[in-house]
């Protein structure tokens, strides 16, 4: 069958030099690039060096080799067509179907998956221009990544910047995998992921060992299905998945205040974090200290806000899906279900966590679910294949 075929768009903003990094990527692990800039793109990054990093010709025209017809034959050859960085005006002429060199061109005639990935300052990604032609990209199928919020081109900060361009490729590598539409254009998902901690003293708190690595792989594969994806992420030490927004809260109660937020206009909320189901009752302003000779006093738990069950039970908006998870160290399947039942949600991800189990593991395996009575058993395996299958069981229902 051979190295998929990609196509590296390239157009004329600063971030484009940080296309050689994505180039790099998809070249070392065995994808077959050819990189097509802009005339503009050019003068960020020369066309020597795409072609010394590709092993292919980099041109920009139409009429260049022109016997081999390129701006046909390019984009009908690619599994994946990726741009990156897309300038507003790169998004006004793939929204509007303009053929003016060689990469709108390529656009024009790929029938394999696109994907967007915009960079520009924060004015221009929120002109209501910019956003029409986003949302007309993602309604025809397109998957359109979120920028990343941080530093701009000179002292400017705000929302735009190019997403690391290590997760532009996991979103690459996810859209190749499954080879189909985007099932989730158009739709917001909210994500909650990590674990809370709840503080006792300056220095201590109640905490999990949740990583958050299931919540990043569900918000991963939530924007290669073309979702618009709201992160919130609690205490996590993983970068942001390329394409979500992402919420940082440290406990309970701030996670549930950001959920709720962002669920006012989701059609979907997913419950993966660990949230804390205590918190001390109270804080100690200063470290508590230890007394020679005495027991420390015990600490006081009060319950925390039961998110899963509160967003189930008051839903923002009709026929929203609301998936939580479950993680049992013994009856796994028998304490599941009741909490299917006690929670109220559409579907439940039950796994088995302990030590070297689950917290921390690139891999995961569970059984989903749903409030019909069905169960899915999901084999041990990388947690991307474990969301797919999440996401499998909400396209369903959301059609």
């Amino acid at each position: 069958m051979g190295n998929p075929k990609v196509v590296l768009g390239v157009s004329g903003g600063i971030a484009a030099y940080k296309a050689c990094e994505l180039l790099r990527r998809l070249t070392e692990s065995g994808h077959d690039v050819r990189v097509v800039p802009t005339a503009s793109a050019l003068n960020f990054v020369g066309e020597a060096t795409w072609a010394a990093l590709s092993g292919h010709p980099a041109g920009t025209e139409v009429w260049e080799t022109v016997h081999e017809v390129p701006h046909v034959r390019i984009g009908q050859a690619a599994d994946l067509v990726v741009v990156a960085p897309a300038t507003a005006d790169m998004l006004a002429k793939a929204a509007h179907g303009l053929a003016d060199d060689l990469l709108t061109n390529t656009l024009l005639t790929a029938r394999c998956p696109v994907v967007f990935a915009p960079a520009m300052h924060t004015e221009m990604w929120e002109h209501p221009a910019t956003r029409e032609n986003v949302a007309t990209l993602r309604r025809r199928g397109s998957v359109v990544i979120e920028p990343a919020v941080g530093r701009l081109t000179g002292k400017d900060t705000g929302k735009g910047r190019l997403p690391d361009p290590e997760e532009i490729f996991e979103v690459c590598r996810a859209v190749l995998a499954r080879g189909t539409a985007a099932d989730l254009a158009g739709r917001h998902v909210v994500i909650s992921a990590g674990g809370t901690r709840e503080p006792l003293d300056p220095v201590r708190f109640l905490g999990n060992r949740s990583s958050g690595k299931q919540g990043y792989a569900l918000a991963r594969t939530a924007v290669a299905r073309g979702a618009r994806v709201t992160l919130v992420a609690a205490n996590t030490a993983l970068p942001d998945p390329a394409g979500a927004d992402v919420v940082r809260v440290g406990t309970a109660v701030q996670l549930r205040e950001a959920v709720l937020k962002a669920a006012a206009d989701a059609d979907v909320v997913v419950m993966a974090a660990a949230v804390a189901d205590f918190r001390p009752a109270e804080y100690a302003t200063g470290k508590i200290k230890k007394q020679e000779g005495r027991e420390p006093a015990p600490v006081a738990l009060v319950r925390n806000p039961d998110v899963l069950a509160e967003v189930s039970a008051d839903r923002a908006r009709a026929g929203q899906v609301v998936v939580g998870f479950a993680a049992e160290t013994d009856d796994v399947l028998a304490n599941g279900r009741a909490k299917l039942r006690r929670k109220g949600c559409d579907l439940l991800v039950v796994n088995e966590v302990g030590e070297n189990k689950t917290f921390g593991s690139e891999e995961n395996e569970a059984v989903i679910l749903a409030s019909d009575g069905a169960e899915l058993p999901i084999p041990y395996g990388p947690k991307e294949a474990l969301a797919d299958a999440v996401w499998d069981q909400v396209a369903a229902r959301l059609a």
